[in-house]
């Protein structure tokens, strides 16, 4: 079985370094993860993909998932959402 960790790492993978870079912004945004908080910048400005796994599971726990699909919506990376969700679940 596949975990959240190893499936969020891979969508990260997927991402080019542009990409990610919107990505990690999104995460250290106020406001614009409504109802989540954000991550301190200093904390991912260096962070490489697997840094950053370890973040939002540390930080979002249960509610990555959503988050990750937040942010996935956010930067228009539609495919990469199917993809992801295709491959986790929400915990219910």
């Amino acid at each position: 079985m596949t975990t959240l960790t190893e499936v969020l790492l891979r969508t990260l993978e997927d991402l080019g370094a542009e990409d990610l870079k919107k990505f990690k912004w999104h995460l250290w945004q106020k406001g614009v993860l409504e109802g989540f908080p954000g991550i301190r910048k200093s904390r991912l400005e260096n962070a490489d993909r697997e840094d950053t796994v370890d973040l939002m599971v540390q930080t979002y726990c249960i509610n990555t998932i959503k988050v990750t699909k937040m942010v996935l919506v956010k930067i228009n990376q539609n495919d990469l959402l199917d993809n992801f969700t295709d491959t986790i679940s929400e915990p219910t």
